[in-house]
């Protein structure tokens, strides 16, 4: 019985995502100067698309104090799930590779909602990306962005960028640390040879469909001299949250 009641469950998250990715589709068409309506329904395109996926998503929140309301989200990237999972859960605007401009459907939805997006490997980009992150965070949206560089894997990579930390820095807002956990990496991580649409297939079929998602303490930029002593500071953190949780 239990398979039966998943298989309904994901057939109704399926016709409810389509239904309003049809709806967001069609309104990303729209001129609109400011707020983009698109941006003002991502939220729930997210919640959808994670209720079709059918992911146990679950924040647990390890922060000892009282979380900001203005905040830089920043996470490890193991899978491409994080993409739809953390604005599901927090009201932020995303920095996306490049690519994720062009794909099909969900690219010009990305857009309409105000994604930024930077080509990782051309460091004038990189630049801009900075550039408009801290004019985002001034404007006083929460932004959300993977310091790793990149999709890199179950496992934490050997370093940080600083382009977080640099915004965190020249704006005064915090920096707000996520680290993810999927109990099934074998069927969340996202690695070649895989797609993305082997991925979604992975992802709605595992068996194990928990995703955990650990939230902390806010780092303050005032604690730290510089962007590179924050960046170091933060990757302590992830590391000790590695081993912690997938060693």
């Amino acid at each position: 019985m239990l398979p039966l009641l998943r298989l309904a469950r994901k057939l109704i998250g399926w016709i409810d995502f389509l239904a309003l990715t049809t709806l967001v589709y069609l309104l990303s068409w729209l001129p609109w100067r400011g707020t983009h309506p698109v941006a003002r329904l991502f939220h729930a395109w997210c919640r959808a698309f994670v209720r079709a996926l059918d992911v146990d998503l679950r924040l647990h929140q390890k922060n000892r104090r009282r979380l900001p309301e203005h905040f830089i989200l920043i996470a490890n990237h193991p899978a491409a799930f994080e993409d739809i999972g953390i604005p599901a859960l927090f009201d932020v605007v995303s920095l996306a590779k490049a690519e994720v401009r062009d794909w099909f459907i969900a690219g010009r939805i990305s857009r309409a909602a105000g994604t930024l997006y930077v080509d990782r490997d051309d460091p004038q980009s990189r630049d801009q990306a900075v550039e408009a992150m801290v004019s985002a965070v001034n404007a006083g949206r929460n932004i959300c962005l993977y310091p790793e560089g990149g999709c890199k894997g179950r496992r934490l990579h050997g370093e940080f960028r600083s382009g977080a930390f640099e915004v965190s820095i020249r704006t005064g807002v915090p920096i707000l640390p996520l680290f993810l956990h999927y109990e099934a990496q074998d069927d969340f991580e996202w690695q070649p040879p895989y797609h993305l649409p082997h991925k979604i297939w992975h992802m709605t079929t595992t068996r194990n469909n928990r995703a955990n998602f650990y939230v902390y303490d806010p780092l303050d930029p005032k604690d730290y001299p510089d962007k590179y002593a924050m960046r170091a500071a933060a990757y302590e953190m992830y590391a000790r949250w590695n081993a912690q949780y997938l060693e």
